[in-house]
């Protein structure tokens, strides 16, 4: 089984175990904060289970109806962990409200401080778990999940502290206002995983830094004339880049080849943790002109 996959294994179990724990401290006690919480680890749950299915699916090789793979199945896992969290963060938000407007007694709260810490530390390990992984591989969904799982820590603190000041001044509306304080913050955290997700599934260019150090190599290469109609684009793990070098008209086909594959092994050194799809098209002279006119790419 990939690292990826395992982890997405481990989020799930651990995205479990919270969901029985909160919910259950949630109910008895009546506190908004930590039934919100288990609304988010019941959430947790659910995009675990759907990464789990997107990176199963990412592993499939291409055939006749997917002639480039599924490698879009990771952002679109994103997009929609990035939308699950915000419309998690409206439904809290709009709890917390109902308890300003309507406060009621909280019961158990030795009880639910201690769910939450608990909560704090297992979740403290799951992130850095993830994180590692992340790094090594460079996934977004991972990526993705981490930072869900981050937003999470800070999310179980802002209860844990709603908590304790509810349990030293007895004033009950501390926890709905910290509600809405989380809610806030998991939609602000949502925001940029559901901006990278779109902006992969629209074949965004990658970023300025990424194609200069393309155009670096391409340029300090002495046995090509010239190049153009360079074009770059990121499908979850994998890269992909296209683009027309020039040669001496002088060169044989067979030399250009060599030229070609070793400047495609430079490329693909720049994303080590990546999948790079090179297509090199090999032009005996400058055609850029032409191919603008008739648009052709």
């Amino acid at each position: 089984m990939r690292i990826e996959k395992r982890a997405t294994v481990i989020s799930t179990s651990v995205a479990a175990l919270l969901v029985i724990i909160k919910m259950t401290v949630g109910i008895l006690s009546g506190s908004i904060a930590v039934l919100a919480s288990a609304i988010d680890s019941l959430l947790d749950l659910t995009v675990s289970l759907f990464n789990y299915f997107a990176l199963h699916n990412t592993e499939k090789d291409p055939d006749d109806n997917f002639n480039y793979g599924r490698s879009k199945l990771e952002p679109l896992a994103a997009v929609i962990e990035g939308t699950i969290i915000s419309l998690s963060a409206l439904f809290i938000l709009y709890e917390a409200l109902i308890k300003i407007a309507h406060p009621r007694e909280m019961e158990y709260m030795n009880i639910s401080i201690a769910v939450m810490l608990v909560s704090i530390i297992i979740t403290l390990f799951l992130v850095m778990f993830l994180n590692s992984v992340a790094k090594k591989t460079g996934n977004m969904v991972i990526k993705a999940d981490a930072l869900h799982y981050k937003t999470d820590i800070f999310s179980n603190g802002a209860v844990l502290l709603a908590l304790g000041l509810v349990a030293v001044t007895g004033e009950q509306l501390f926890d709905p206002i910290l509600g809405v304080g989380i809610g806030i913050y998991m939609i602000y955290s949502a925001m940029p995983i559901i901006k990278e997700g779109v902006l992969m599934l629209l074949d965004a260019a990658l970023s300025e830094e990424d194609i200069q150090k393309i155009k670096d190599i391409i340029e300090n290469d002495a046995t090509t004339t010239n190049y153009h109609h360079l074009q770059t684009r990121e499908s979850g793990s994998h890269i992909f880049i296209s683009v027309h070098l020039v040669f001496n008209v002088s060169i044989s086909l067979y030399d250009a080849h060599l030229i070609s594959d070793k400047l495609e092994a430079k490329l693909k050194k720049l994303f080590e943790n990546k999948k790079v799809h090179v297509l090199i098209h090999m032009d005996p002279y400058d055609d850029s002109e032409i191919n603008e006119a008739e648009d052709i790419y």
